[in-house]
């Protein structure tokens, strides 16, 4: 009987790399002497490809265990069985990647981009020329997320039926829309991740922690949640939501009466734990002074909303809208603003008379991820906050109380 063939690696040396990695770039700005980079099957263990432009390259069966990928732009890129386990892929850009049958055991992809991306199982078939077609196998199963880090990845309607991620930390991970039907999740982190339309059908989750995770309309049929900690999650909101019998429609209206008329109508709304999301949208809508501690935002359009002076602690905005809403002096003590929009936003002080203004009130709030791009947040208090990854180009924080 024969021996089969071990699957093996194409070694490469730096010089080969470097210049097909330079013709690559000359193909993707279509200039003379461009070529599509094609490295098949080849050792890449260990490289620095940080921040490097590979879109649409073909890296089928390559072996990138240990590589540094960070911000590279990999969206379309071939990674069909290839091997990136421990490699460093934060923040890089995987959009329409082919990573089925990918092995990422320990790999770290926080704040990577892969929506849509294909994490099935795959397999791929060599020729070898005495035994016929042969399979390359890992010494994992294909496809496998044990110990990846994911924590703020973006995995919109990824494709990760029967994908096997235990012990996987999604930590405030996108996976609205996801295929995750009979994946194995034992063990994982999904904390304040987004699961809202995914679909979870016969997954297992025993012993998952699911703190704060969104599972508005998500699919749990037959899904194993057996020691799962589900504390705080948040489910589908009610159609319509009622404060003292009358529908929350109703009561903005006569709030925002009062702003609008300078208190000759309408009046000031004090609420406690309401959930706003049944509103659809409340962009533009001006509910300065408004009470509303403990509330529910996730997911809201409230660009250019006016809640100066309001107090919104404790409340729940993430992915929310925010674009050039007005904040001034509003107490956001506590909240959470995980992948919320704020660019532009008015986040400085609030005049209430000569010589006197309200601080808008950031303390202990999560802004992981937040865009706060151009926002004006001049004396903005920002104590033990979390802004890990948040996004503060042309941020104004002139005088902002934030700890070194």
């Amino acid at each position: 009987m024969s021996t089969k063939a071990q699957p093996h690696h194409t070694p490469l040396d730096a010089k080969t790399l470097r210049e097909a990695v330079e013709a690559h770039q000359r193909y993707i700005a279509g200039r003379s002497g461009g070529r599509r980079l094609s490295l098949t099957y080849a050792d890449l263990s260990n490289c620095a490809l940080e921040g490097v432009d590979l879109r649409e390259a073909d890296f089928a069966g390559a072996n990138f265990t240990g590589a540094s990928l960070a911000r590279a732009n990999l969206a379309g890129a071939i990674l069909f069985g290839a091997d990136l386990r421990e490699a460093d892929l934060r923040r890089a850009n995987l959009k329409r990647a082919d990573l089925r049958g990918a092995c990422l055991r320990g790999a770290n992809l926080a704040n990577a981009e892969l929506p849509g991306c294909d994490l099935r199982e795959g397999r791929i078939a060599l020729q070898d020329k005495l035994d016929g077609f042969r399979i390359i196998r890992h010494e994992h199963r294909a496809g496998e997320l044990n110990y990846a880090v994911l924590t703020g990845a973006n995995l919109s309607g990824a494709q990760m039926a029967g994908a096997v991620a235990m012990a996987c930390d999604f930590t405030d991970a996108n996976l609205s829309g996801a295929m995750l039907a009979g994946a194995k999740l034992t063990r994982a982190v999904l904390d304040g991740a987004d699961l809202s339309d995914a679909d979870l059908a016969g997954a297992d989750l025993t012993g998952a922690s699911m703190k704060r995770t969104v599972i508005s309309n998500a699919i749990l049929d037959q899904t194993r949640l057996d020691d799962v900690d589900l504390s705080d999650v948040l489910r589908a909101p009610p159609p319509v939501f009622y404060v003292d019998e009358r529908p929350l429609g109703d009561i903005l209206v006569e709030h925002e009466a009062y702003c609008d008329s300078n208190g000759a109508r309408g009046r000031v709304m004090a609420l406690s734990a309401v959930d706003f999301r049944p509103m659809k949208t409340l962009k533009g809508r001006r509910f300065t002074g408004l009470v509303a501690p403990g509330s529910i935002f996730f997911g809201l359009d409230l660009q250019g909303a006016h809640l100066q002076g309001a107090d919104l602690s404790s409340c729940d905005f993430r992915g929310c809208d925010l674009k050039e809403a007005d904040l001034r002096g509003a107490k956001l003590a506590g909240s959470q603003f995980t992948r919320a929009d704020l660019r532009g936003a008015k986040l400085g002080p609030l005049t209430i008379g000569e010589g006197r203004f309200v601080r808008t009130d950031f303390t202990r709030a999560t802004l992981r991820n937040a865009d706060l791009r151009g926002a004006h947040a001049v004396r903005a208090r920002f104590l033990e906050a979390d802004m890990t990854g948040a996004h503060l180009a042309g941020a104004d924080l002139t005088d902002a109380e934030m700890e070194v």
